[in-house]
């Protein structure tokens, strides 16, 4: 079976679900790019969870978890099948680490679907997520990733879907399409590790500009698993798209495993609401 890639993507705001943009526009180039997988294991942001687990329901439902934003997001469903039995070759992969099977508290969230509504419209393939272990350190996640690498081989696309940079709290709408120094800092910074040794993203938490770019770590470690697997194969990352939104998230993007298409557009990330979410809305 053909050698599957492996990438993170920077997913931002949920409205990209429904927007055209350069971010959503790499996302397609991405699914088009790639040899059809058996399956997608996505380790999403949004499941950050006390374990480690996997969805290992046949029909997962699709999770709008999410407050304050337009109804059509809340419309949107994503019905891929799931594929149960791919909770026992994630386990075997990673053994002796313990994994548990999810059969109905969680399904496919929108750090999920929002990237996947555009790389694989179709929601033919069956989609299964793991769940990030809130309890365990970076080098944790920088193992599993490299534990998950010979998923690659058997068809799974394996996808981290997350942001390098995630801070809420400094959002600004007058930078719709810009970062602060400070974001642009760490960024950078991720990015030459990501193109020279993935493995030392794990230890970029003395970076000056980590507590501000890292406030809360759900965004950040869905790319461990993805530099992880690069290490375990000796590889490095290409980027996929890059870029910033609002000042205090970055959209930059990552493959591993195939050259990463390019797109040209306006560099504008999709807007925001009208009226500001509530305190507290999870993008």
């Amino acid at each position: 079976m053909t050698l599957m890639p492996a990438a993170f993507i920077g997913h931002g705001n949920p409205m990209n679900a429904l927007e055209r943009n350069r971010y959503t526009d790499a996302w397609r180039a991405f699914g088009r790019s790639v040899p059809r997988p058996r399956a997608i294991l996505v380790v999403s942001a949004h499941w950050y969870v006390h374990a480690t687990a996997v969805t290992a329901m046949a029909r997962p439902r699709t999770i709008h978890d999410f407050f304050g934003f337009p109804p059509e997001l809340f419309d949107v469903s994503y019905d891929a099948p799931g594929l149960p039995e791919l909770h026992e070759q994630v386990s075997d992969v990673v053994s002796p680490t313990w994994v548990g099977a999810d059969l109905d508290s969680w399904g496919i969230d929108h750090g999920t679907w929002s990237v996947l509504l555009h790389a694989f419209p179709e929601a033919d393939i069956p989609v299964v997520q793991l769940s990030i272990n809130a309890l365990k350190g970076a080098d944790y996640h920088l193992q599993m990733g490299a534990a998950l690498a010979p998923l690659r081989e058997d068809g799974v696309l394996v996808v981290g879907s997350g942001n390098v940079v995630h801070n809420l709290g400094g959002v600004s709408r007058a930078m719709p399409d810009a970062g602060f120094d400070w974001a642009q800092r760490f960024d950078e910074q991720v990015k030459e590790s990501m193109l020279t040794d993935p493995a030392a993203v794990a230890r970029l938490d003395g970076h000056r500009d980590f507590d501000l770019a890292v406030p809360t770590p759900d965004h950040f470690l869905p790319l461990l698993y993805v530099a992880g697997m690069a290490g375990a194969t000796g590889t490095t990352a290409e980027v996929l798209v890059d870029g910033y939104a609002y000042g205090s998230l970055s959209m930059t993007s990552y493959t591993v495993g195939m050259p990463a298409p390019r797109t040209e557009g306006s560099g504008f990330a999709a807007p925001l609401p009208e009226a500001p979410p509530p305190d507290g809305a999870n993008i």
